[in-house]
C-alpha cells in the first residue's frame, strides 16, 4: 500500500511579526521537505501570534485568504515539491477569522475557519467559522510527485475538544485530520489523551501541531504528535523544545474501518457499528446557549 511522509513543525512564534514568522516557517519548511516530507503542518496563528488584547490590535496583522503569504508559499511549495498548512488571521470584510490555509505548488488549495472558539487570546474577538466541515482530496493534480493520494480534514485547536468535529470529517471520508494548535498550560490532558481518542473512535490518522514559547503571560506546552488509526503515537514531541516530527502514513489503513483482533470472534467496526437512530437527542437538546450552565 502506498504511503506519504508528513511532518509537523513545533516552533516558537514571534508576536505580531508576520515577516519574521514567514521567514521562520519557510526555513523549517525547507528543512522538513529535504527530509522527505510532502505535507508539512505548522501551528495555529503561526503567522501572527495569538495573544492579542483587542480586535483593533489583531486587525493590523490580518490578510485575506489568498493574500501575499499564499503567493510566497506557493513559490516555495513549487521549489520543494511539497504542500504546507499554516495558521493565520483571515480578514473578510469587517470580520476576522482564526484560519488555516492549505497551499501547494499551484496556489491555495483550501482554507478552514475555526468553528469552536474558547474565551482565550484572539479567539475572544474572532468570528466563529461559518463554513461546514469539509475534506480535501490531495492528488497528483495538486502535487505531481505525491506518493499517495490522501483525503485530509482540517481543525484548529479547541475544535478537537468536540468529538463531533473529527467525526464529521471521518464521515466525509478523511484519512487524516490535521490540527494546528496553540495549547497553553492547562491543555496537557488534551495533548496526552484526546488526540489518541479521536484516532481510536474514528479509525483515522491525526496530527496535532502545537507551538512553544511564551507570549503575554501564557506559556505554550508543545506536545505535538502524530497518531495512527489505532491511537498509537507515531511521533510525539513530549516537551517544550522546537522539533520537527515525522511519520509515514498509509491512507488505505484509515479507510478500512474494520478492526479484526480475533477473526470471527473479536471484530470491531467503529463506523459501521454506530446506531444513529439512537443519537437523535444530540440534536434535540437545543442550542448551546440553552444547555450551557
Amino acid at each position: 500500500m502506498k504511503s506519504i511522509k508528513i511532518a509537523g513543525v513545533q516552533m516558537d512564534i514571534a508576536f505580531a511579526d508576520r515577516q519574521k514568522n514567514s521567514n521562520a516557517i519557510a526555513e523549517r519548511f525547507v528543512r522538513a521537505t529535504q527530509n522527505g516530507a510532502q505535507l508539512v503542518v505548522f501551528p495555529e496563528c503561526a503567522m501572527t501570534g495569538y495573544c492579542f488584547s483587542d480586535i483593533d490590535e489583531a486587525r493590523i496583522h490580518t490578510e485575506p485568504n489568498n493574500g501575499p503569504t499564499v503567493e510566497r508559499f506557493t513559490a516555495l511549495c513549487a521549489e520543494q515539491a511539497a504542500m504546507i498548512v499554516y495558521g493565520y488571521l483571515e480578514s473578510d470584510g469587517h470580520q476576522i477569522f482564526n484560519s488555516v490555509a492549505l497551499v501547494g505548488p499551484h496556489g491555495l488549495i483550501d482554507t478552514y475557519r475555526k468553528i469552536h472558539l474558547p474565551f482565550l487570546g484572539v479567539d475572544r474577538f474572532t468570528t466563529p467559522g461559518n463554513q461546514p466541515f469539509k475534506i480535501t482530496k490531495l492528488t497528483t493534480d495538486h502535487l505531481p510527485e505525491l506518493t499517495a493520494e490522501i483525503r485530509i480534514g482540517m481543525n484548529i485547536c479547541y475544535d478537537c475538544s468536540f468529538p463531533e468535529s473529527a467525526r464529521a470529517l471521518t464521515l466525509l471520508g478523511a484519512d487524516l485530520v490535521v490540527l494546528p494548535t496553540n495549547w497553553p498550560t492547562g491543555a496537557k490532558g488534551t495533548a496526552d489523551y484526546i488526540i489518541n481518542a479521536r484516532c481510536i473512535e474514528n479509525h483515522i490518522y491525526f496530527m496535532a501541531v502545537d507551538r512553544i514559547g511564551h507570549e503575554r503571560g501564557f506559556d505554550f506546552i508543545g506536545k505535538s504528535k502524530i497518531c495512527d488509526p489505532k491511537g498509537v503515537d507515531l511521533a510525539f514531541a513530549d516537551h517544550t523544545d522546537e522539533e520537527i516530527i515525522y511519520a509515514e502514513i498509509v491512507p488505505q489503513l484509515a479507510r478500512n474501518k474494520s478492526t479484526i483482533n480475533v477473526p470471527g470472534e473479536y471484530e470491531l467496526h467503529r463506523i459501521g457499528d454506530r446506531r444513529p437512530e439512537y443519537y437523535q437527542s444530540l440534536s434535540e437538546l437545543g442550542s448551546k446557549n440553552e444547555t450551557k450552565q
